[in-house]
């Protein structure tokens, strides 16, 4: 019999991969997930349609399957509409973890959960290494933060075990062009470049040129998606053997500016991306970069994909599910 893990929030992008993996190495996923951002095509496992805010339902799902431990990616993710709807960011990734995190407790699961470099805030330092401090500048960052400080005082009240996995900017997609990337809206820079290419938006927005960079873009750290699941199959692995709570950075400690990505996806697509430069976003620091030393000490966890992978399989991707994407995303605009 395999091993079932529940994977809160596995029709998504990330938690979907993740799956995929989890599945391929002899566990079975099962998925929870109310399909309001995620996407039935992407299951990898058998879904029980729900709201992590349900307790009760939670509990019943617990019972019946008995995971080994919960996976927990469900959450709201856009940091511009968090600063717009805090409410519903407070709902869904604050109340809806409480009410999660309940349940792991009450039946004695470890936890990963799915956190962010959002987390951060602006940076006095790159890369950023696990200790720094922790001040987000956005509501999203913010939640996210809530839930790492429940995590940590249910670890030293109630032996609650977990892994928190602070994500820098995924990217990418399956090799096998299975699994990618599809957001309404998408806020995320090698697909929106990528669906500018396409014609399936009219042109990407550069936010600001004249940031104290080389070429005047912000510069990030961008990791592949399967480079994520790989870091939770090894963080459940972990948790499974016994071993301590602890949080850790995902990054590849190699910072692309705006610019180099986009010259990155012409050189993928032999197209030019239609383009514009507009206002610099409130709040986007210059630099981005993560330290993932940690995790590479604790878990032997290395990343295997550099920024031209990514690009090149979210743009299989998109050729492959051409109308899928089309059908998804509409006219441009």
């Amino acid at each position: 019999m395999s091993v079932r893990v529940l994977v809160a929030g596995g029709a998504g992008y990330i938690g979907s991969h993740t799956a995929r993996l989890l599945a391929q190495e002899g566990f079975e996923p099962v998925i929870l997930d109310d399909l309001s951002t995620g996407h039935a095509w992407a299951l990898q496992g058998p879904l029980i349609k729900g709201d992590i805010a349900d307790a009760r339902l939670v509990s019943s799902v617990v019972e019946d399957v008995k995971p080994v431990a919960l996976l927990h990616f469900a959450s709201s993710i856009l940091v511009g509409e968090s600063m717009e709807l805090p409410e519903k960011y407070y709902a869904n990734n604050v109340a809806g973890s409480i009410a999660l995190l309940g349940v792991a407790l009450k039946y004695g699961l470890p936890v990963i959960f799915s956190s962010s470099a959002a987390v951060y805030g602006t940076p006095e330092k790159t890369p950023i290494t696990e200790d720094a401090p922790r001040r987000p500048d956005s509501v999203y960052g913010q939640t996210k933060l809530v839930v790492e400080e429940m995590l940590s005082w249910y670890s030293r009240l109630r032996d609650l075990r977990y892994i928190s996995l602070r994500y820098f900017n995924a990217a990418g997609a399956s090799g096998d062009s299975a699994l990618g990337e599809l957001h309404r809206p998408e806020t995320h820079l090698i697909p929106l470049a990528l669906h500018s290419v396409l014609g399936i938006r009219e042109k990407l927005t550069v936010f600001g040129d004249d940031y104290d960079t080389p070429d005047g873009t912000c510069i990030r750290d961008y990791i592949h998606v399967e480079d994520l699941a790989e870091a939770h199959l090894l963080a459940l692995r972990h948790l499974l053997d016994r071993g301590e709570s602890e949080v850790f950075n995902l990054g590849c400690q190699k910072g692309y500016s705006n610019m180099e990505v986009i010259g990155t996806v012409e050189s993928a697509t032999g197209k030019t991306v239609p383009r514009e430069v507009g206002p610099r976003r409130p709040g986007d620091p210059p630099v981005l970069l993560a330290s993932s030393g940690k995790i590479g000490a604790r878990l032997g966890w290395k990343p295997k994909y550099a920024l031209g992978d990514m690009v090149e399989h979210t743009w299989k991707f998109l050729l492959a599910n051409e109308d899928r994407v089309r059908k998804f995303y509409g006219e441009p605009g």
